[in-house]
């Protein structure tokens, strides 16, 4: 596919067809990361777990004195296997 950037305001950008966006599972408001490399710019969508926040936003969040420990079950119910 070829596009065109293009300036929109004080900024430019490039307009994608839905047929792209629906292949790379995207849609209008998505975030994506913009990176730029030996002259080469890549586009990658920032995956979000349940649409709300993505995997780094949540460890900003856990406690910096937080010790994960071993949680009891009980007892196997069934055929289950521990």
């Amino acid at each position: 596919m070829v596009t065109r950037i293009q300036k929109w305001g004080n900024s430019q950008g490039l307009r994608l067809p839905v047929d792209v966006l629906e292949r790379a599972a995207l849609a209008v408001g998505d975030e994506v990361a913009v990176t730029a490399k030996d002259g080469v710019i890549t586009i990658m969508p920032t995956r979000r777990i349940r649409g709300k926040r993505n995997l780094r936003e949540l460890v900003r969040q856990i406690p910096k004195n937080y010790r994960a420990e071993e949680t009891e079950w009980g007892e196997p119910i069934g055929r289950e296997v521990w």
